[in-house]
């Protein structure tokens, strides 16, 4: 985002809050922060979780994004109030997740692989088979396009034209969610 900022729209203010509840998961952020041209003076971690964002001003984001991890939110719902609450009238949320795929042929062969598959995989390269069969379970729990669009619109967001768009068949998709302007 901060590259994009910089090269595209030449601007040098913009500053990236990064939030996660897990320290371990924000040090890696920090290294890999000090590692590009922005580091401290654009870039502000924060450990948090994203039901309480008490360290956030009301309405002072322009912007909240959220990619494969929403889905282990314990309760989205109040997550995704949160998210209004610190976004700027006129600002932008935007998730991306893995979803429901929209084939059923396809969504069957998904679905084999990634309950036989994933789980052996997470157990020959990193010894855990049991986050990588969490992981498939998250998923096939998440709701689905639809449900998630409305959930969005329930924590006051409008949401543009069907509110997501597929990725790779339905595996992934991208949520967006407006703040009504006054």
């Amino acid at each position: 985002m901060l590259d994009h900022a910089s090269t595209v729209n030449s601007d040098p203010y913009t500053r990236v809050t990064v939030a996660d509840i897990n320290p371990e998961m924000l040090a890696e952020g920090r290294k890999r922060g000090a590692a590009t041209p922005y580091g401290r003076e654009r870039l502000r971690f924060v450990e948090a979780n994203a039901e309480k964002l008490h360290m956030i001003e009301d309405e002072s984001i322009d912007l909240y994004t959220v990619a494969f991890g929403i889905r282990n939110f314990t309760n989205k719902d109040v997550a995704l109030r949160e998210a209004f609450r610190v976004l700027k009238p006129g600002g932008v949320f935007a998730c991306l997740e893995f979803s429901k795929v929209n084939n059923a042929l396809f969504n069957e062969a998904y679905k084999r692989w990634s309950f036989g598959a994933i789980p052996l995989i997470g157990q020959i390269v990193a010894g855990d088979r049991a986050s990588y069969q969490y992981l498939v379970e998250s998923i096939e729990k998440f709701p689905s396009q639809t449900e998630f669009r409305d959930m969005i619109q329930d924590a006051g967001f409008l949401v543009p034209g069907k509110g997501w768009e597929d990725l790779t068949g339905g595996i992934a998709a991208i949520h967006k969610g407006v703040k009504p302007a006054r």
